[in-house]
């Protein structure tokens, strides 16, 4: 597992050897010993995830009563997570009020970032954790505090991998991917891409200069989800930014 919890090291994990498509011999008994140690770790995962799960319901539950969506905002590191938050709050701010939690491993440079764009923020130091989980959210908003019929999103760690097997409560999933990234990241990790809502494609200033299949990367993406929809962006100079906040728009619940 990893440091925090939930993210076996061996469960599932396949390894290929292309030259040797037929495999080896292998010990019986050590295949058995294997074994069984899957089986434990899968149990244990699964009553973590359980664990998750009802907290998770709860964090619904509350931000449901309080009309507040939450978005659950999932990246590798470097797609620019935090410029696109920190474009969408100066720009949004005046229509939507908008609050931030910010997952890192370390530091407060990022919320330090988003703070000085003129947002509540709280930050979550998750130390070697890898994600953020529903009991950590559910500690965000309650420092956050934030207001009824608002937007608070969740900037989990930088990771394609192990934030998608949380739940939070969130309302939704959104990943930040990057043109920088190569059109096959939906293919390489399926579960992330399986479990989200909308791709914000970011960098798309970017294009001129790389060589990128936009198209391509929307094929693998429905691939792996039909319902998936992908918005191309920039956070930097702006271009399909509209489109994001017309989504969040649409998405926020109706004052009764």
């Amino acid at each position: 597992m990893c440091s925090t919890y939930g993210c076996s090291e061996s469960a599932g994990v396949r390894v290929i050897d292309p030259a040797r498509p037929d495999g080896h011999r292998r010990d019986h008994e050590h295949d058995r010993e294997e074994t069984a140690e899957r089986t434990r770790t899968l149990l244990l995962e699964q009553e973590v995830l359980a664990k998750n799960d009802v907290r998770a319901d709860r964090n619904r539950r509350w931000l449901a009563e309080r009309e507040i969506l939450a978005l659950n905002l999932m990246s590798s590191p470097g797609a620019g997570k935090t410029t696109l938050l920190e474009r969408t709050l100066r720009e949004s701010e005046s229509e939507l009020p908008l609050s931030v939690i910010e997952g890192d491993q370390e530091t407060l440079l990022d919320t330090d970032r988003l703070r000085a764009a003129g947002c509540s923020v709280v930050q979550i130091n998750t130390g070697a954790g890898c994600h953020l989980d529903a009991d950590m959210l559910a500690g965000g908003l309650s420092s956050l505090d934030p207001p009824r019929h608002s937007v608070v999103l969740v900037e989990n760690v930088g990771n394609l991998v192990c934030p998608a097997l949380f739940d939070l409560g969130e309302h939704d999933k959104v990943v930040i991917a990057s043109v920088t990234e190569g059109e096959n990241k939906p293919l390489k990790y399926p579960n992330m891409f399986r479990a989200t809502d909308l791709v914000l494609l970011n960098k798309v200033d970017l294009l001129p200069h790389l060589d990128y299949d936009i198209g391509l990367f929307t094929r693998y993406a429905k691939r792996i989800n039909p319902e998936i929809r992908v918005l191309p962006v920039s956070a930097k100079t702006g271009r399909g930014m509209l489109a994001w906040y017309d989504w969040l728009h649409l998405n926020i619940p109706v004052a009764a």
